[in-house]
C-alpha cells in the first residue's frame, strides 16, 4: 500500500479544488490511501479580505513570522510523498503555510519525505516558490516536482481582477474586468498530474526521488515578470521591516505606515513594472542566454 498526504489552506476554495482535482486519480485505485491534513489558523483570515485587514498581515506574512495554528492530528507515520498547496501572498507562501512549515512536528513529518508542490495563484511566484525552496530544505524534505496554475485573466488585468476576488468574493464583480483566478478548464486538467503520481506510485516501491512531470509543462516561467518579482520582492522586504515599527496589525500607527505604502505599492505598479518590461524587451537580444538559464532555474525541478 502506498501512502500519500496532501496539505492544504484555501481561503476561496479555489486552491481545494485544484487539489481535489490532482488527487482524484489516486483516490480511484485501492493501492494508494490518501490523508488529508488541512491548515487552520486559531484566528482564521476571513474570505471576502477587507482591504485594510489585507494589508495589515503585509509585514508578517513577508517576514514569515508564525502564527498560531489549531492542532492537527497525525500520526507522524512515513508517507510515499507529500502533496503541499499553497497560496502566494505578497510574493511568500501565504502565512498559514509558511507558520505550518515551521513547526517542529512538521519538520518531523516532512523529514526525507518527497514533496510536490502545487501553487494556485495570480501569476507571480517564482520569489514565493523560493522561500518555499528554503522551509523545505530545512525541514529535510525532497522537492521533486513543482505545479503552478495561474489566473487566466492575463498578467495585467489579474493585478485589478484579483484584488476585487478577493474583497468582494465576487470572481466577475464588474462587466468590464475578466473573471479571476484559474480557468475551470485547467482545474479540471490537473487531474493529469495525479495520473502521472499514479503512475509512479505503482511502478514500484522505490522512493520517489526524481521528477514525475518533466515535459509536461507543469509551471509557466512569464519572463518579463522575472526582474519585476526581484524588485518586488526586495522592496517587499524592506518595508515589511519598516511598517512593523510603525505598530502591530491593529495599531493606528500601522494603519498611517500602511497607507503611505499603498501609495508607493500603487505607483510602484503603474510604473516601475510596464518600464521594467519595457527595458527587459529593448535589451532581450543583448540578455537573451541569461533569461534562458533563469526560466530553466525558476522551472525546476519540473521544467516547462
Amino acid at each position: 500500500m502506498r501512502k500519500v498526504l496532501t496539505v492544504n489552506y484555501s481561503q476561496t476554495g479555489q486552491l481545494s479544488s485544484i487539489l481535489d482535482s490532482v488527487v482524484g486519480p489516486l483516490k480511484e485505485n485501492k493501492e494508494i490511501t490518501v490523508d488529508h491534513l488541512v491548515i487552520k489558523p486559531k484566528v482564521d483570515f476571513p474570505f471576502p479580505w477587507p482591504f485594510g485587514q489585507f494589508f495589515r498581515v503585509f509585514p508578517e506574512t513577508v517576514a514569515m513570522d508564525p502564527i498560531e495554528l489549531e492542532p492537527f492530528d497525525t500520526q507522524f507515520e512515513k508517507y510515499d510523498l507529500i502533496i503541499l498547496s499553497y497560496q502566494v501572498w505578497f510574493l511568500t507562501p501565504s502565512l498559514p503555510i509558511s507558520s505550518f512549515l515551521q513547526l517542529p512536528q512538521t519538520k518531523q513529518l516532512f523529514k526525507d519525505t518527497p514533496v510536490v508542490t502545487l501553487i494556485g495563484c495570480r501569476g507571480m511566484w517564482l520569489s514565493a516558490q523560493e522561500k518555499m525552496k528554503k522551509l523545505l530544505a530545512d525541514a529535510d524534505a525532497n522537492l521533486v516536482d513543482n505545479v503552478v496554475l495561474s489566473d487566466d485573466c492575463g498578467a495585467a488585468f489579474s493585478f485589478l481582477a484579483t484584488p476585487l476576488w478577493m474583497m468582494t468574493g465576487k470572481k466577475k464583480p464588474l462587466s468590464w474586468v475578466p473573471a479571476a483566478g484559474v480557468s475551470q478548464t485547467d482545474i479540471a486538467d490537473a487531474k493529469r498530474f495525479g495520473y502521472a503520481i499514479r503512475q509512479r506510485l505503482l511502478l514500484n516501491d522505490t522512493p520517489i526521488t526524481r521528477p514525475m512531470f518533466f515535459g509536461m509543462k507543469a509551471v509557466k516561467i512569464n519572463e518579463k515578470l522575472i526582474a519585476s518579482e526581484r524588485v518586488g520582492n526586495h522592496s517587499f522586504s524592506i518595508w515589511s521591516k519598516i511598517l512593523k515599527k510603525f505598530g502591530s496589525q491593529q495599531s493606528f500607527g500601522r494603519a498611517v505606515g500602511l497607507s503611505v505604502y499603498v501609495v508607493f505599492l500603487v505607483t510602484l505598479i503603474l510604473t516601475v513594472v510596464p518600464i521594467t518590461a519595457i527595458i527587459k524587451k529593448l535589451i532581450a537580444p543583448l540578455t537573451r542566454k541569461k533569461i534562458a538559464k533563469q526560466k530553466a532555474y525558476y522551472a525546476e525541478p519540473s521544467g516547462e
